[in-house]
């Protein structure tokens, strides 16, 4: 197994990147956020990493924190989840929202965040919830009842659920207010 590797990224598409390691380049899934990070940085990274064994194919998934790889790991354990739709949810939701929702077990809440159906929401819910309240200590969460109704604000003023899960990911988590979560949002939006 391939568990961490240390080196650059020297290209990267929209769902992975080529990382260098001693003049070695693995191709790496991973989420938009990562890759964007990764594209600012000029010094070497070091990355978690998740090999998959397929019949066909070995496919790498990286993580720049070992919380996220955990979570990707978690996720994968649920399942009707694999690796490429664990980092879809991974990508449209971090892993301390996912962990607020699962352990407060609102299963509404991942379908509109993460873009998941209810079936699988449920599921995950189901299955997670003692496993992630053992990673942290979460209670019932009004901050996602908060993010829940500025995303269906955001619906309402026309906006697509993609532009408004990104434009919700771009507010600085210090604002809790809702008509300021609301006006940030639209200020992201209008850029």
């Amino acid at each position: 197994m391939i568990g961490q590797l240390t080196g650059q990224l020297t290209q990267n598409s929209e769902r992975s990147i080529i990382f260098s390691v001693g003049g070695v380049g693995y191709k790496i899934f991973t989420t938009q956020e990562n890759i964007a990070l990764l594209s600012k940085k000029t010094e070497e990274t070091t990355l978690w990493t998740h090999l998959v064994v397929k019949e066909d194919a070995l496919d790498l998934y990286g993580f720049i924190s070992e919380q996220e790889l955990n979570f990707f790991e978690l996720l994968l354990t649920v399942s009707s989840i694999g690796p490429k739709s664990a980092l879809a949810i991974l990508s449209l939701a971090g892993t301390d929202t996912l962990q607020k929702a699962i352990t407060s077990g609102n299963s509404e809440y991942l379908t509109k965040i993460s873009g998941i159906g209810k079936k699988s929401a449920e599921k995950i819910v189901l299955e997670l919830k003692d496993k992630v309240t053992k990673l942290g200590d979460f209670q019932s969460n009004p901050e996602l009842e908060v993010e829940a109704d500025v995303l269906n604000a955001l619906q309402a003023l026309g906006y697509s659920l993609k532009e408004s899960r990104e434009a919700i990911k771009k507010i600085t988590p210090e604002i809790t207010d809702m008509g300021e979560k609301i006006k940030q949002a639209l200020k992201q939006l209008g850029k």
